[in-house]
C-alpha cells in the first residue's frame, strides 16, 4: 500500500491523546457510609467491572475511528508500480510492411491493428508511434487518429535494431521513468530476425499478428532466357506458400492490353514462359489472381530499343579478338591507330581501350583524364617494351603506376567473384580450370586498386580503380594465352556493359538502383521519372553522352515510369516491390528472453493498464471511520 500524502501519517501520534485521557481519570470520588456494607460491596464490584469493559471498548473504537480518519486523509492506494511518482513513456512500432495485408480473423492484420490501437490507447495519453516510413512523436491518439486511419503499406521493413535505436531517440533521458517499447508485427522469418539487444531501461513488449491461413501465390521474378533475331523468350518464376494449386492463370499485358495467357500447376515453385517480338519496345505486366496478398500479384518490366555502346580501340597491332566480342548488334566498335586518332570523338565514346601502345603521348593522357573524369571507362593493355614514364604519367592519378617489367612466367589463378564485373557470370566458384598464363608482366607500384584477376603470388593481373581497368601484361599470343581463356569474353564484355549501364528489365523499390541513359541534355536540363500523376526527379549526374541515375527510396509505387527530358520521353524503366514479404513463414518469439509477448493488442494493453492501475483505498477508510463512530455511539447508549 502506498500513500498520496504520507506526511499526514504523523498525525497517528494523536492516538496517544485518548489513551492518556482513559488512563488518567481526573474525576474525584466521595466516601459515603452505610449500615449494610455487604450488599454495597457486591454492587460496587459489579459496577466497576462493567465500567472498565465499557471504557476499554470506547477507547478501542475511538482509536480505530481516529486512525481510519488519518489514513483516509493520507489517501492510500495500491499499484504494481509507483504510478503517481513515476512517469510512463510509450513508443509503438507498427509494422506496415506488405505481409500485413494477410487476413486475420477480423480483416487485414494491419488495418485491424490500427483499430485496436485507437480503441485501447486512451485518447489523451502521450505516445509516440513508428512505422516503416513514418513517425509520430510525443502526440496522442486524438491528435493523429485521422493520420493513422489513412496509413498505407510500405515497401520495405525497418530493421528491428534500427527500430530500437530510433525509439531511444523518442524516449526522454529520464532514467526514473517507465519506458515501454511495443512491437506490433507478424515477425516474418527473414535474415533480419527479431532478436534484440535490449536496454535495461526499456521494457520491450511484442504482439505477434498471425493470419488465419498462410497460403500465398506470388510472381517471384522475370528474366530473358533466350534471344533470337526475331523473338525474345521471357521466363516467369512463380512461388507458392501453402497448398498446391492445380491451375493458376498467368497473363501477359503490353501497354495494358492482353497479348498472351497461360495456366500453371504450382506446388512450391514453377516456371512458365512467353515469347515476345524482338527489336520492339515492350512495356509489359505479368499478372495472376490471388486473394491473400495483393502487392505480389503483378510484376512490371520493359524492354527499350537497344542503345548501342560506343567502344574505341586505339591500337597499332592486330586485335581481332575484340571484334568478335564487341558485335555490331550491341556495340559501335571502332578501331584506330594512334597516328590517326581524332580526339574530338572521345566525347561520344563510352569505352576506350589503349591496346599495347609503345608510348602514350602527353596530349592523349590529358584527353583520357578528362574522358574518365566525365564518366568514360578506360582499359589499358601495356606493350612488352612500353615506355613506362609515359604510361605512369597516365596511370599515377589512378594509383596504378607500373614498376619495371618482370620477364618470368606466371599463372593467373584467382578470380575475384565478388567483383561487380563477374556478377551472375559463374554458377559456382571454379577451383580447377586451365589457368591462363603470361610470359612477362609488370608489377604495380601500389596494390591499392581492386584486384579483379590475380597471379599465383597474389599480385594483380587485372586491377581496377573506379572506371579504369589496367592489365599487367600484353595480351597478344606471343606473351599470353589469356585471349584463348574463357575469361576473356565476360571480362571485356562486362567492362563495356558497365560503361553504359542500360536499364534492366526492372528494379526493386527501396534498394539502391543505378543505370545510365544515353542522352545529350541541354545546359541545366534534368531528367525526371513520370508515371500518371507521379513526377519524381531522381539523383543524377550528367556526362557528355549519358546521364547516370541513382534511385533509392523513390519512386515508391510499382509500375513503368517514363524517363523524360522535359516533355519528351527518352526511354522507360520499371520498378517493382521486393518479394521478400511474399513468404508467409513466421518466427516463434514466445521463447525470447527479456521480452513480454502477447497474443493480441487488446491483451497487451489490458496488461499494461493492470500494471499501472491505481486502486484508491481512502473511501474504505472513511467507511471504517463511520462504522467505528456508530459502534461507539451504540456502546455509549446500550452498554449497561
Amino acid at each position: 500500500m502506498q500513500f498520496k500524502h504520507p506526511e499526514i501519517l504523523y498525525a497517528l501520534f494523536a492516538l496517544l491523546i485518548p489513551i492518556i485521557v482513559h488512563l488518567f481519570q481526573l474525576r474525584k470520588f466521595q466516601t459515603e457510609k452505610f449500615t449494610n456494607v455487604a450488599f454495597l460491596k457486591q454492587v460496587n464490584l459489579q459496577t466497576r467491572k462493567s465500567a472498565i469493559i465499557k471504557k476499554g471498548l470506547i477507547l478501542l473504537t475511538r482509536l480505530l475511528l481516529l486512525a481510519a480518519a488519518i489514513f483516509a486523509f493520507a489517501q492510500p492506494y495500491t499499484s504494481k508500480t509507483n504510478s503517481l511518482t513515476t512517469k510512463t513513456e510509450t513508443v509503438i512500432y507498427l509494422d506496415n510492411s506488405f505481409s500485413l495485408q494477410a487476413k486475420g480473423t477480423q480483416g487485414e492484420l494491419f488495418k485491424r491493428a490500427i483499430q485496436d490501437i485507437i480503441t485501447e490507447v486512451p485518447e489523451d495519453e502521450n505516445i509516440s508511434i513508428i512505422t516503416n516510413n513514418q513517425s509520430f512523436k510525443n502526440t496522442s491518439i486524438k491528435a493523429i487518429k485521422n493520420e493513422l486511419l489513412q496509413l498505407d503499406y510500405a515497401a520495405n521493413q525497418l530493421n528491428y535494431d534500427a527500430v530500437l535505436l530510433k525509439s531511444k531517440t523518442l524516449f526522454s533521458k529520464n532514467t526514473n521513468s517507465i519506458k515501454n517499447l511495443i512491437f506490433i508485427s507478424d515477425f516474418q522469418e527473414k535474415e533480419n530476425r527479431f532478436q534484440l539487444q535490449t536496454d535495461s531501461l526499456i521494457h520491450v513488449h511484442a504482439v505477434a499478428l498471425k493470419p488465419v491461413n498462410t497460403n500465398n501465390i506470388s510472381i517471384d521474378s522475370v528474366y530473358i532466357s533466350n534471344t533470337t533475331a526475331t523473338n525474345i523468350a521471357i521466363n516467369v518464376r512463380l512461388k507458392n506458400t501453402g497448398i498446391a494449386i492445380d491451375n493458376i492463370p498467368v497473363s501477359l499485358l503490353n501497354n495494358g492490353k492482353l497479348i498472351a495467357k497461360t495456366a500453371v500447376a504450382l506446388q512450391g515453385k514453377a516456371l512458365t514462359s512467353f515469347t515476345i517480338p524482338n527489336n520492339e519496345s515492350i512495356n509489359a505486366e505479368i499478372t495472376i489472381e490471388d486473394t491473400q496478398l495483393a502487392f505480389d500479384n503483378s510484376l512490371f518490366f520493359n524492354i527499350n530499343k537497344a542503345a548501342k555502346i560506343n567502344v574505341l580501340n586505339i591500337s597499332n597491332t592486330n586485335t581481332s579478338y575484340l571484334q568478335r566480342i564487341f558485335t555490331k548488334t550491341e556495340f559501335n566498335y571502332t578501331n584506330t591507330k594512334l597516328n590517326q586518332l581524332n580526339y574530338s570523338v572521345f566525347d561520344k565514346q563510352n569505352l576506350i581501350i589503349l591496346n599495347e601502345l609503345q608510348e602514350i603521348p602527353n596530349a592523349l593522357s590529358t584527353a583520357l583524364h578528362a574522358f574518365t573524369n566525365n564518366g568514360g571507362f578506360l582499359i589499358v593493355i601495356p606493350k612488352e617494351d612500353s615506355t613506362l614514364s609515359s604510361y605512369n604519367n597516365l596511370l599515377l592519378p589512378y594509383s596504378m603506376a607500373f614498376n619495371a617489367k618482370n620477364a618470368s612466367e606466371k599463372k593467373i589463378t584467382t578470380i575475384n567473384y565478388s567483383h561487380p564485373l563477374y556478377t551472375n557470370v559463374f554458377d559456382k566458384r571454379v577451383r580447377n580450370f586451365q589457368y591462363p598464363k603470361v610470359n612477362s608482366y609488370y608489377t604495380f607500384q601500389t596494390e591499392n586498386a581492386s584486384k579483379v584477376l590475380q597471379f599465383e603470388d597474389a599480385r594483380s593481373f587485372l586491377a581496377n580503380n573506379n572506371n579504369v581497368f589496367v592489365f599487367a601484361s600484353p595480351l597478344n599470343s606471343k606473351h599470353s594465352n589469356f585471349t584463348n581463356s574463357p575469361l576473356i569474353v565476360p571480362t571485356f564484355y562486362n567492362i563495356a556493359k558497365r560503361s553504359l549501364q542500360v536499364p534492366n528489365l526492372y528494379y526493386t523499390i527501396g534498394k539502391e538502383n543505378s543505370y545510365d541513359v544515353a542522352v545529350t541534355l541541354n545546359q541545366d536540363a534534368i531528367l525526371s521519372l513520370v508515371k500518371d500523376e507521379i513526377n519524381t526527379i531522381p539523383q543524377q549526374q550528367y556526362f557528355n553522352n549519358k546521364v547516370s541515375i541513382i534511385t533509392n527510396e523513390t519512386p515508391n509505387e510499382a509500375g513503368i515510369y517514363a524517363i523524360k527530358d522535359k516533355n519528351e520521353t527518352v526511354e522507360n524503366v520499371s520498378y517493382n516491390f521486393d518479394r521478400a514479404e511474399s513468404n508467409l513463414v513466421y518466427q516463434d518469439i514466445s521463447k525470447l528472453k527479456n521480452i513480454t509477448t502477447s497474443d493480441s493488442i487488446t491483451q497487451l494493453f489490458n496488461t499494461l493498464k493492470s500494471d499501472s492501475k491505481i486502486n484508491e483505498l481512502w473511501k474504505w477508510f472513511v467507511i471504517f471511520a463511520l462504522v467505528f463512530l456508530i459502534i461507539e455511539m451504540l456502546i455509549l447508549k446500550y452498554f449497561k
